[in-house]
């Protein structure tokens, strides 16, 4: 039997549409990867678990481009920022920020929230004004700060369900021609004049910061529009932007499932290899040893090593690595007793070469087309494992993996409430890196496998 050069499998393997499928998958997934990497700062990675972070990002919203196929239009969850206007006039120092956008939804927004840090010293006085697209002018809000001799940072957040803001509205209600009393702030500013329905065109939030002494400076400044749909992939019940996940979520599951197959494969191999070439009663007791471990239930094992051990995202990979090695093991063990028997191994003994010398200088090498083939078929098995192992609530909680989102999304009821951008995504990029890997696998499996060939 003709042994195959490596672009004898290169050329074949480049014949094999499921093959060239596979690597196309790849390589967008492994684009993905170094998306993530690099356009998503490490930050936002570490603070997946910290609520804070998400406290501007609206609760369970759909992605916004379902506005895309609906006839009426979802509001969209807005952040805008805004940069210093300054301006001093008769010794009155004005520091300015207006935030312009245009409101094109069919319903109101559910609540809006303007959230600042402002360097100031003194007391000076805070006005927030919406400026309609009819002209209108409203007053949400005039009050001091809170007095200071020093230079502070004063840190405040704005809420459109303030008593405040509802009792300066109501001092306007002359402006509307329907009862406002039990509208929602949102929906009164939002609202025409003559009836309760939305009024979409440009809107412009004006806060403007009063001082007699200084000149102020906001430090950070945003002004949060609520509404029903944000981002890509939608939000979740903790207000976590589920296409950072996702996009973490990629590199993640080709790290555990490339890591798990190769570091399994190279065990089994040299393991089954060694067991072949040595024989006798050395190949009999490490099979036996072999048997053991291949009837141990793995899932089991890993649930109990998880609870009693650590649920660390590197420890389950030395763990799926320990039950994934003994089936490949197997199968090596089978092609070196088929490979010791060749002549130029014979030939190998003879001219007294060492024992580990004959294993990875004649034996192994002619068994790296199989080695390709079952990393690459190893892959979807470590990642649909520890995916399995996180939807129970066994993974590392840390880490934003596909099953922890599947996991999160089983415990708020996701499925039951009809949550399904929650849902749908992760598993569907479970099945499609398990695919790839799955169409390489079987291209190269083909190739190297004579018996397969019909």
């Amino acid at each position: 039997m003709s042994v195959k050069t490596s672009n004898d499998i290169k050329n074949e393997f480049l014949k094999s549409k499921i093959g060239i499928t596979g690597i196309l998958i790849l390589l967008v997934l492994i684009t993905i990867s170094v998306f993530a990497v690099v356009s998503t700062p490490s930050s936002t990675f570490q603070d997946w678990n910290n609520p804070e972070k998400w406290i501007t990002y609206p609760k369970t919203s759909v992605p916004s481009w379902i506005n895309l196929f609906i006839l009426e239009k979802i509001p969209e969850h807005k952040i805008f920022e805004s940069e210093n206007i300054t301006a001093e006039h008769n010794n009155i120092f004005l520091t300015s920020q207006q935030f312009r956008f245009n409101y094109e939804f069919d319903d109101f927004p559910s609540d809006f929230m303007y959230d600042f840090t402002l360097e100031y010293s003194d007391s000076p006085l805070l006005e927030m004004i919406v400026i309609r697209p009819d002209g209108m002018s409203v007053k949400l809000l005039s009050s001091s700060l809170p007095h200071s001799n020093d230079l502070i940072e004063y840190k405040q957040r704005i809420f459109s369900a303030d008593n405040l803001l509802r009792k300066n509205i109501e001092l306007q209600s002359d402006n509307y021609e329907f009862k406002i009393n039990d509208l929602n702030l949102s929906d009164i500013i939002f609202s025409k004049k003559t009836e309760r329905s939305v009024l979409n065109g440009d809107y412009v939030f004006v806060v403007n910061v009063y001082s007699l002494e200084t000149q102020n400076t906001f430090l950070e400044s945003q002004l949060i529009i609520g509404g029903k749909a944000f981002g890509v992939m939608g939000t979740d019940e903790l207000r976590r932007d589920l296409a950072v996940g996702l996009l973490w979520g990629t590199p993640l599951a080709l790290f555990i499932g490339v890591s798990v197959s190769i570091g399994s494969v190279i065990v089994g191999l040299i393991y089954g290899v060694y067991s072949g070439y040595k024989g006798k009663k050395t190949d009999e007791a490490m099979m036996r040893f072999n048997d053991v471990l291949y009837a141990l239930p793995a899932l089991p094992f890993l649930i109990i090593l998880a609870v009693t051990i650590s649920n660390s995202i590197f420890l389950m990979i030395g763990f799926l690595m320990i039950f994934s090695w003994v089936g490949i093991a197997k199968v090596s063990r089978s092609m070196s007793l088929q490979i010791k028997t060749r002549q130029y191994v014979e030939a190998a003994k003879i001219m007294g070469q060492k024992d580990s010398k004959i294993i990875f200088k004649h034996i192994i090498p002619q068994m790296l087309p199989y080695v390709f083939a079952s990393i690459a078929i190893s892959v979807p098995a470590a990642i649909t494992t520890e995916a399995g192992l996180s939807f129970l609530g066994l993974g590392d909680p840390s880490f934003p993996t596909w099953g922890q989102i599947l996991h999160d999304a089983n415990t708020y009821g996701a499925a039951a409430q009809g949550f399904w951008w929650w849902i749908m995504p992760p598993g569907l990029l479970i099945a499609i890196t398990g695919l790839a890997f799955v169409f390489i696998g079987n291209a190269l499996d083909t190739i190297v496998n004579p018996k397969l060939k019909r």
